[in-house]
């Protein structure tokens, strides 16, 4: 499948994911504050912002270190807000929590979410992670949650991930990995593609791509049993990783 086809079928699946609050994962809304409990996510955390919860997502990024008062935060794959919203609670006033996507209807939707919850420290802006709209060196914390196995150049998504970030900077992942290659009849599978199955790779191969960044990987947690609870068996795991700009 090319590049240009995979991003616009994620675009739209996308945006219609944004317009009926159904996440890809788990095929229905009422899931959702499931999935996002399943993840590490609190009561207080889902309620607070609860439509901004779509249960995209496959683990809890601002869970996996300290995001601290006054720092900038990049969310890439921001979707409609949730991470972004978590990490402007801790970053507070002197802080800034930016949040980027792709898909025009999630920025609408995440932008209507900061009004009606009352943040005025997050920005949504348009733009491709392969290519972020962000200054070199300006970002404190990324968080990404769920989204480079949705983007075809996995390279380039970390390079601009580690221009951006300042020295010393960290990165908090979640993101699905294979365990053992997929058949072609599945990589093709669009369902399985905005589902963040079809378009993930070897977990050895993911990690690779990381460290020949330039990053160095601090920490690691693995979740197996997402395969069964959300991803119907396929032989894959959920990392959460923390990667730190040297």
């Amino acid at each position: 499948m090319r590049d240009e086809d995979i991003k616009r079928i994620v675009k739209e699946n996308y945006s219609k994911i944004a317009s009926s609050n159904c996440g890809c994962s788990c095929g229905c809304s009422n899931n959702n504050e499931l999935i996002a409990k399943s993840l590490g996510y609190s009561d207080t955390q889902i309620g607070n912002v609860s439509e901004a919860n779509l249960g995209l997502g496959c683990g809890n990024p601002t869970a996996l270190g300290e995001i601290k008062e006054g720092e900038v935060v990049l969310d890439l794959g921001s979707g409609a807000g949730l991470d972004c919203f978590l990490a402007a609670d801790k970053v507070g006033e002197n802080g800034k929590v930016i949040g980027v996507d792709f898909t025009e209807t999630m920025i609408q939707k995440a932008t209507q979410n900061a009004k009606k919850y009352g943040y005025k420290n997050v920005e949504f802006r348009y733009g491709d992670i392969e290519n972020l709209p962000i200054e070199a060196s300006s970002v404190d914390v990324i968080l990404s949650n769920c989204v480079v196995n949705l983007v075809p150049d996995k390279v380039k998504a970390f390079k601009e991930a580690y221009r951006v970030l300042k020295k010393g900077g960290k990165m908090y992942i979640s993101d699905i990995v294979l365990l053992q290659n997929l058949s072609d009849d599945l990589r093709k599978n669009e369902m399985l593609l905005v589902s963040c199955v079809a378009g993930a790779i070897l977990k050895e191969d993911y990690l690779k791509i990381i460290k020949d960044t330039g990053f160095e990987i601090s920490n690691i947690k693995r979740v197996e049993e997402i395969s069964v609870r959300q991803y119907w068996g396929l032989p894959i795991e959920s990392l959460s990783i923390v990667a730190i700009k040297n």
